[in-house]
């Protein structure tokens, strides 16, 4: 389970999901990327399911 964290940059708010808490590169973003997320959901997860292809 992911670590959630919340943050800002440049006066606007964050969200910042972190593998650990030592995780180096946490993945973060703000309230548009938010809406683009949850409005491509489906395709995402999708995305993330589908088998590796090498």
């Amino acid at each position: 389970m992911a670590i959630v964290e919340y943050g800002e940059y440049k006066g606007n708010k964050l969200i910042i999901l972190k593998r650990t808490e030592e995780d180096k590169y946490p993945f973060s973003f703000g309230k548009g990327k938010a809406k683009l997320i949850i409005e491509n959901f489906a395709a995402i997860k999708k995305f993330a399911e589908e088998e590796e292809e090498l």
